[in-house]
């Protein structure tokens, strides 16, 4: 049986689309309906509160960085005996980066590339009327993006509420959209976030009863019976799963020590479950309780996550630095992002202290010193290493608010190229069996 789909989506950042989504989610499953959940973009954070409110881990889906093929086969993945796939959308519904239709990173690909319904967050504050000619410019935008209901949010009062929906009403599009829910401000609805967003859906003791008392507010506040009617069908499933052809990385080893803790949290599903496809075996350590990489392992991982909020216990973490350098005389270790600031010779916390890190790269960091570097990066490999061999062409992003202090001298790893095409120069480093960058892998060009 083919399942069903639909998008919610937002007209900015900040909308309330994460805690919507959530709320539908809690209250679906909840209700007894088969109910997965994927993420717009590149986001680490938000998928999972999506395994949390379904029970089921979800994926990203990028439209730039991912081909086209990579994402038909992680949508029919997703949706595997589902009822309701729910794709939280990106910034607004058509933000993104300049590029070919369908390849901007936009909410709005997806939904014309599955024919999804987009279920469209509108946060009303300041403003009541003109909601209406806001949601006007969605809808009449791309014609082929159907926006089949709306969710007013952060509604002050009834006669707030009326104002808005009034004027909803009245306005002349040429199909009406239905208000499929109304959710008032709420302190409670809030999650509290940090540099890089949400603070991690493992990191909260009261998660599932949160959960709960969202799955209440869209009981009171979400039309969810209506919410259900409007799901489009979804692409039958394919014969095949996501598989190397399609994008997906090659595993750096047969058995990947794989670092998993508050301090390496940040890797992306699909790339474990490509691994795992291909026959690789995932191994966990944590640094922070000082384990070593696994000695039955023959590469190494470090992901992102936020080595600069340990970077104390790190150092201090003797037995991870030590078993880190002897696996890494013999076998090959890759750090993205934290995982780069901690093969470093140091990192400097945000009070200004200076931690010693690994020591296997030349480079030192700095949170003290801290700038954003947010965007879309295309990476042609410079040298051999665990992301790839040489000459190949990957796609993915950098998020990170460290700076370099230090440079160091080992030879660069990668050539960078930001969404639009434009040259970023040589970044990352390697140095015998160890490499690292900044840059966070999704999938190959």
């Amino acid at each position: 049986m083919t399942g069903h789909g639909l998008i919610v989506a937002a007209t900015r950042s900040g909308a309330g689309k994460t805690v919507i989504a959530l709320a539908l989610l809690a209250a679906l499953k909840r209700r007894g309906r088969v109910v997965r959940a994927a993420k717009t973009g590149p986001d680490y954070i938000d998928p999972g509160f999506h395994a949390a409110a379904t029970g089921v881990a979800g994926c990203n889906l990028d439209s730039w960085a991912m081909p086209p093929e990579l994402i038909d086969a992680l949508v029919a993945e997703a949706a595997d005996g589902a009822e309701i796939l729910v794709i939280e959308g990106v910034m607004g519904l058509f933000d993104g980066v300049a590029g070919p239709a369908g390849r901007r990173g936009t909410t709005a690909d997806l939904a014309v590339r599955f024919r999804l319904p987009v279920l469209l967050v509108l946060d009303v504050t300041g403003q009541s009327q003109s909601a209406a000619a806001v949601l006007h410019g969605f809808a009449t935008h791309d014609p082929e993006v159907r926006i089949a209901g709306v969710v007013l949010n952060r509604v002050g009062s009834e006669r707030h509420r009326a104002l808005v929906i009034d004027a909803i009403a009245a306005m002349g599009t040429p199909v009406p959209i239905p208000i499929l829910g109304a959710i008032p401000r709420s302190a409670a609805l809030a999650l509290p976030e940090r540099h890089l967003g949400l603070v991690q859906a493992g990191e909260h003791d009261d998660l599932a009863a949160w959960l709960d008392r969202l799955a209440d507010f869209a009981e009171s506040h979400l039309d969810l019976d209506a919410i259900m009617r409007a799901a489009a069908p979804l692409p039958p499933p394919r014969d095949s799963p996501a598989s190397q052809e399609d994008g997906t990385l090659p595993p750096p080893g047969q058995r990947i020590g794989l670092a998993r803790d508050q301090a390496f949290s940040f890797v992306y599903p699909h790339i474990l479950n490509g691994w795992r496809r291909v026959g690789a075996e995932i191994i966990t350590f944590s640094p922070l309780a000082d384990e070593p990489p696994p000695e039955c392992c023959d590469a190494c991982w470090l992901p992102g996550g936020y080595p600069e909020l340990h970077a104390g216990a790190l150092a201090a973490a003797s037995g991870f630095r030590a078993g880190l350098a002897r696996f890494a005389q013999t076998r090959p270790v890759h750090g993205e992002c934290g995982g780069y600031m901690v093969l470093g010779q140091g990192l400097t916390d945000q009070d200004g202290t200076r931690h010693a890190m690994a020591g296997l790269l030349g480079h030192a960091t700095s949170f003290a010193r801290r700038k954003l570097h947010l965007g879309y990066r295309q990476a042609r490999l410079r040298l051999d290493s665990p992301l790839g061999a040489a000459g190949s062409v990957l796609r993915g992003h950098e998020f990170h608010y460290a700076t370099m202090t230090e440079p160091g001298t080992d030879a660069a790893l990668v050539d960078l190229m930001d969404g639009q095409g434009q040259a970023l120069g040589p970044s990352g480093g390697r140095r015998e069996r160890v490499s690292g960058t900044f840059f966070h892998a999704i999938a190959r060009a």
